[in-house]
């Protein structure tokens, strides 16, 4: 069990520094627009090592909780993938743990077409999930469309931070 959570906390560690380098930034306009999302410059198809809720699902910290998707798009990229797949262990070796998968929108589109939208993203988190072995029934989805913005405001910068699954 010891040398399980070692080897847990060694893939954490490995994977923390792995995605500390490879955060990346997006221009002056981006850089200066104001969010919600503390410390981080975020483009889009990133992920996220701050957890909007402030709460945690028992891995370190560091490995990210939100995902971020391009514009219009559900489609994971490497960087998640990377990140879920820490979580898949976690949850495996965990299984009694339940998780809520929140998708979410920006503010462009209709309602009805950016609760469809968080709905498609959180869904391809989960069929991620599911393919790496965490049971389904452990997981809920729910999307909340464009109606729970992380940050405020019409620029790319707020956009890219509202398109978006969040891991609870």
């Amino acid at each position: 069990m010891k040398t399980q959570l070692l080897k847990y906390g060694a893939i954490i560690s490995f994977m923390a520094a792995l995605l500390s380098g490879c955060s990346t930034t997006g221009s002056d306009e981006d850089a200066s627009a104001s969010t919600t999302m503390p410390s981080e410059s975020v483009t889009t198809g990133t992920v996220s090592t701050q957890d909007v809720s402030g709460t945690t699902l028992g891995t370190d910290s560091a490995v990210a909780r939100v995902f971020y998707f391009e514009f219009d798009k559900a489609v994971l990229n490497a960087e998640s993938r990377a990140a879920l797949r820490l979580h898949a262990e976690w949850l495996k070796a965990h299984p009694a743990v339940n998780i809520r998968l929140e998708g979410h929108a920006d503010e462009r589109g209709t309602r009805e077409y950016n609760m469809a939208l968080g709905e498609r993203r959180a869904n391809s988190v989960r069929d991620f999930l599911i393919q790496e072995g965490v049971n389904a029934a452990v997981m809920e989805v729910i999307s909340y469309g464009e109606e729970s913005p992380a940050a405020m405001g019409s620029n790319e910068a707020s956009w890219a931070l509202n398109r978006r699954v969040e891991m609870k």
